[in-house]
């Protein structure tokens, strides 16, 4: 199956599982849902890709165990991530900023976990970046162990094997084969939308909370500045 490159080619899912098989999958899975360096790897069209190689006897394995596998690695790799929250705490936010870690990164995933509370576990995992950092920032939050464990594993089954079986239920369909690369850019189109919406809501926010020119912070005119003591009259 020949796939449109949608970036270097080590990201593309059909190379990567062409080349690593299952188990490259499933740590890429691991790594993507609970470690920091994991937020630029292929998630949704890798599990796509790999349901869909399975449905087609190109990847030889049974369904249910590729699932099974999948759901398993991607809710360690959040476990991982609750650990590490756990063990480096508010530090992570005074982390400076390199080539794979961004603040901006952890920010957007603590105002997601804020907003949405528990349930972003669940919600995290269809947003790209977010899904890697919202378990960290659970554990720097210390959420209940009890709670983080329920979420985890709903999260992860619906993530892990609704992805992977869409991608097998779609690829007995003629059209998704002839047309592959397409169903591929729109799952990663789709998958960037919230990330986009946020960024344009957090812009429009900001632009509303600035203030008017000639005002302070606060919408009062801003106090003309006072001329010095020796100033001409």
């Amino acid at each position: 199956m020949n796939t449109l490159a949608l970036g270097p080619q080590w990201l593309d899912p059909d190379y990567l599982i062409a080349t690593f098989g299952l188990i490259g999958v499933l740590v890429i899975v691991f790594a993507e849902s609970g470690l920091l360096i994991g937020f630029f790897l292929p998630g949704d069209s890798l599990l796509f890709t790999t349901g869909l190689l399975v449905t087609t006897n190109k990847l030889d394995r049974p369904l249910w165990m590729v699932c099974s596998l999948i759901v398993l690695a991607a809710v360690l790799g959040d476990q991982a991530g609750y650990l590490f929250g756990r063990k480096v705490g508010p530090s992570l936010f005074k982390r400076p900023d390199s080539r794979l870690f961004k603040q901006e990164n952890v920010e957007k995933a603590h105002e997601f976990f804020e907003k949405h509370g528990p349930k972003s576990l669940i919600l995290a995992r269809f947003v790209p970046i977010v899904r890697t950092f919202t378990p960290i920032i659970a554990g720097v939050s210390r959420m209940n162990y009890r709670s983080f464990i329920t979420f985890n594993l709903i999260g992860g089954a619906l993530w892990g094997a609704g992805v992977t079986l869409l991608g097998a239920s779609l690829g007995k369909v003629e059209f998704v084969h002839k047309h592959i690369e397409l169903i591929l850019v729109a799952i990663v189109l789709i998958s960037v939308v919230p990330i986009a919406i946020e960024y344009l809501r957090a812009r429009s926010k900001k632009k509303t909370e600035a203030p008017a020119p000639g005002t302070d912070r606060d919408g009062a005119p801003a106090e003309p500045a006072r001329r010095g003591r020796h100033a001409k009259r």
